[in-house]
């Protein structure tokens, strides 16, 4: 590294001598300040590169980058910096929304009558008089809730025939001589894994609700007898997005018994499955079997395992382009960014806008949009050649050199092409991959509240319970009904007509 101590410039002295000593002594001294100069240069390349590459990382939020909100901080300023434009439709309900008005009933559960007995203007009496009409106004509460004790007794008869003592069967979900019922334990379930409510806030809220506190451990026993009683749909859930036509993956980390591990999500628009596993890759997607016997089109943020699945199609989240798209022109300042967010945004437009019966845009279309994908394509290119070697017979390092965020991008937009532009050849294939996210969201959500999971066996069991009750609401059943059923041994069990 030259600093200002050790770079060396002719002194007065020295270009006299150098002059009398003919050219050549000249030209050495011009080539000894060439090659300073030429390596300051470098210098000063390297380190803008890094200054670059740091400046670019501290303006990275969840706006332009696929980082997290939740990685932002509290002393980070927000600012609304949407990637979606703004549309013609004015605020509120739009029409055909159905609203949730409140509605006087026919038949209340009871009535109060609020008799009148002095006349409101002159004070008289009014006992006795003949009433001429009523206005009614209807409160829509809940009745006060407390546990409901059934006490279930077998009759024990002695045999006059034989002097042997007989008695009556229970029914098979009476157990224990004292336990609690279905209903509580859909409860519990329903505050730990639909709502994220922690095990022992859930115990308060049950105390409070029907002044009675269950143990921590009914609701933990509640969650495993919930996993065993649903088993049957989880494996039906996951037979079904194997045969799906798209299917959403992803993944996103989480604490268990305090090291990271990793949430693999596998959805469709009405099917949700979890897997929890201690590694990231392409061997936890084989301990799940998310894509191995699958073979429709795979939605995802390329992720390079997801990538090594060769018997099914492909499709990159665009949204995920359109952020990094965003950061490269806020920070790098290279338009090529902005051209290709617009014609991704184009191409959405021009998707929504085709009538069906079409599934694809027309040839034409296609190749229009081709076209201006690699021109685009060959300007960024340009705007980032590539660099020139300049440690020659130094030790060639391992790997694939490291590259700005703007030639990554540049190189997966180039080599991922049908992939980037598979919405528009398939319109089954989404232009995002937010099912997926929004799926995962759910469980980070939880560790966010509980602030993770104690044991991997627990994680696990989230993860399925969860992926049974996100099916079961977007299969439009009530989620209290799909945990209730599966208590009492009939599980919602989503099946092929339904998809």
């Amino acid at each position: 590294m030259i600093s200002p101590m050790n770079f060396h410039m002719p002194t007065d002295e020295e270009m006299p001598t150098a002059f009398a000593q003919g050219e050549a002594a000249v030209m050495a001294v011009f080539h000894a300040v060439a090659a300073q100069v030429a390596a300051l240069a470098q210098q000063l390349a390297k380190q803008g590169a890094v200054l670059q590459e740091w400046q670019a990382r501290l303006a990275k939020s969840s706006h332009n980058s696929s980082q997290p909100p939740s990685s932002e901080g509290y002393g980070t300023v927000k600012r609304t910096a949407s990637l979606r434009q703004a549309g013609d439709k004015s605020n509120g309900g739009q029409p055909g929304h159905e609203g949730q008005t409140l509605m006087a009933v026919e038949h209340p559960e009871r009535t109060v009558t609020h008799a009148v007995s002095m006349c409101a203007h002159c004070q008289a009496s009014l006992q006795g008089i003949e009433v001429r009409g009523y206005e009614e106004r209807q409160v829509c509460d809940l009745p006060a809730i407390r546990i409901d004790v059934t006490a279930h007794r077998a009759e024990i008869k002695v045999c006059p025939a034989c002097g042997k003592l007989s008695k009556g069967t229970f029914p098979a979900a009476v157990t224990h001589a004292v336990h609690y019922g279905p209903t509580v334990h859909t409860w519990a379930s329903s505050c730990t894994h639909y709502h994220p409510i922690p095990v022992e806030r859930t115990t308060e809220i049950c105390a409070d609700l029907v002044q009675h506190r269950m143990s921590e451990a009914t609701v933990l026993k509640a969650s495993e007898h919930l996993d065993t009683c649903m088993a049957p749909s989880t494996e039906a859930v996951k037979g079904l997005w194997r045969d799906a036509e798209v299917l959403h993956v992803d993944e996103s980390g989480l604490r268990v018994r305090g090291t990271l591990h990793w949430l693999h999500g596998a959805c469709t628009e009405r099917l949700t499955s979890y897997e929890v596993h201690a590694k990231r890759g392409h061997e936890a997607m084989e301990a799940a079997g998310m894509l191995g016997p699958f073979r429709g089109t795979a939605v995802h943020d390329h992720w390079q395992p997801y990538l090594t699945y060769d018997e099914c199609a492909h499709a990159l989240c665009t949204a995920h382009h359109l952020r990094a798209l965003r950061c490269i022109d806020t920070q790098y300042r290279q338009a090529w960014a902005n051209d290709m967010a617009a014609l991704l945004v184009e191409s959405k437009a021009a998707v929504a806008a085709t009538p069906a019966p079409a599934m694809r845009l027309s040839p034409p279309e296609l190749l229009a949009f081709a076209t201006r994908y690699d021109a685009v394509v060959q300007a960024g290119c340009a705007a980032n050649p590539v660099p020139v070697p300049t440690t020659a017979g130094a030790e060639k390092k391992r790997g694939r050199p490291p590259q700005p965020p703007p030639v990554n991008l540049l190189i997966r937009l180039r080599d991922f092409k049908g992939h980037v532009l598979a919405c528009m050849a398939d319109f089954r294939v989404p232009f995002d991959n937010n099912q997926g996210e929004r799926d995962i969201r759910m469980v980070k959500l939880k560790q966010k509240v509980s602030g993770g999971f104690r044991t991997l066996e627990g994680a696990q069991r989230f993860g399925r319970i969860r992926g049974y009750l996100s099916t079961a609401r977007q299969q439009a059943k009530n989620v209290f009904e799909a945990i209730r059923d599966a208590l009492e041994g009939n599980p919602f069990i989503p099946s092929p007509a339904m998809q």
